[in-house]
């Protein structure tokens, strides 16, 4: 075989835990020969970004999104390319224009594909996830023009949150009577949702969206019930199922809908490793995980990259989840689900709301209150014997 299809490091996935592997990676072994074989046209970059700082940060640029990863000596990139297969035994994989590579190390970091909905392809219809997705909506937001945001979730809550504070009129759809339903408890939604009617984001819930259709300049949004929404530019943010039929295809253990990893971040296989969305990992605090979310892609990125490279090092980190809407600012560490018991903790500016499922803390929600996440993390690890005691047990920073 030829030198230029044997790689050292093989990632598949171009996203951020690619962008934290190869630091990882080249922490431990300085010019071990790298490949990323990536779906998208573009190097790793900072995701959330997309949603928020560039649009609301003037000092902050594009350029500024990159994790620098292409900096690196001897990592090589090809993009717009899909792997088709793995051979385990040969330690191959194969690309769709039918190359042969050969890895020592092999990272899936596959990440996690937006669902859609049923209407045609068109320019003005982003179902919002990459890089290119940014540059398009930059184009078409602003001078009051109006865009459908369907889902109520991460993407479309902090778009609609971004685009109106960039003068374009929003409209968001989504199925759930309320926004942050089985998100938030009930009094936190309230809150929530008339922060956003409150700064002119139009509402429009309990609405099943079942296609979209263009209508010469405009493009019109058709719900369940027939009713149709004009648009110049639809985003559809559905949520994400994660990528894991390569995994599936070569047979490497499942957990979680996503691949089962140990606290190394390794594979059933030891030469194939995971991290970001589709690994399932024994979380030190919270037991087995399997998290979509920024904080895990960074630690879970680094450290694989770390370990590929032989540093033999467990996964540790607890990731939070967060976001940023209008002036509501909020962070959560373990299950925050809405069904489970919750105790408020009612604080000058916030709260912070403590979930407990049969009597054991699970969750907490940080709600407009500046904390230090570590205190979470070890109340979560610790909780007191009596529930009674948890409030005033975080303090404020």
């Amino acid at each position: 075989m030829s030198d230029v299809n044997n790689y050292k490091y093989v990632i598949v996935g171009g996203g951020m835990v690619a962008g934290y592997a190869i630091k990882g990676i080249r922490q431990n072994d300085p010019n071990g020969s790298i490949l990323v074989i990536s779906r998208e046209a573009d190097v790793p970059y900072e995701r959330p970004a997309l949603t928020k700082k560039l649009w609301l940060d003037t000092e902050f640029t594009e350029e500024d999104i990159k994790i620098g990863a292409e900096n690196y000596p001897n990592v090589t990139f090809k993009f717009n390319t899909t792997v088709n297969k793995i051979n385990r035994q040969y330690k191959t994989i194969m690309l769709t224009n039918n190359p042969i590579i050969h890895y020592e190390q092999l990272l899936l970091a596959t990440g996690s594909e937006p669902r859609s909905i049923k209407g045609p392809a068109d320019s003005h219809v982003l179902v919002f996830r990459k890089w290119s997705d940014y540059r398009k909506l930059r184009k078409f937001s602003g001078k009051n023009k109006n865009i459908v945001i369907i889902g109520g979730g991460y993407i479309g809550t902090e778009l609609a949150s971004s685009l109106t504070q960039n003068h374009t009129r929003v409209t968001i759809i989504f199925p759930e009577k309320n926004l942050g339903e089985g998100k938030f408890p009930k009094d936190i939604r309230a809150e929530y949702e008339a922060t956003f009617k409150k700064n002119g984001v139009e509402i429009l819930s309990g609405q099943l969206v079942q296609s979209y259709q263009r209508q010469g300049e405009h493009l019109i949004v058709v719900t369940k019930d027939g009713s149709k929404i004009i648009a110049n530019t639809i985003i559809i943010g559905l949520g994400v199922t994660p990528r894991i039929k390569l995994a599936q295809d070569s047979k490497l253990i499942l957990a979680d809908g996503g691949v089962k990893v140990n606290k190394y971040l390794q594979t059933s296989d030891p030469s194939i490793w995971s991290a970001g969305d589709i690994a399932s990992y024994p979380d030190q605090i919270l037991g087995r995980q399997r998290i979509e979310h920024v904080d895990h892609a960074r630690f879970s990125g680094e450290l694989v990259g770390q370990n590929m490279a032989g540093a033999h090092l467990a996964y540790k980190h607890t990731p939070y989840f967060y976001s940023m809407i209008f002036d509501i600012s909020w962070q959560a560490v373990g299950n925050i689900n809405p069904a489970f018991q919750s105790v408020f903790d009612k604080r000058k500016h916030g709260s912070i709301i403590y979930f407990l499922d049969k009597a054991k803390l699970v969750g907490i929600l940080i709600w407009n209150v500046s904390v230090n996440l570590d205190d979470v993390r070890s109340l979560l690890a610790n909780p007191p014997v009596n529930s009674n005691d948890l409030v005033g047990s975080i303090k404020e920073e």
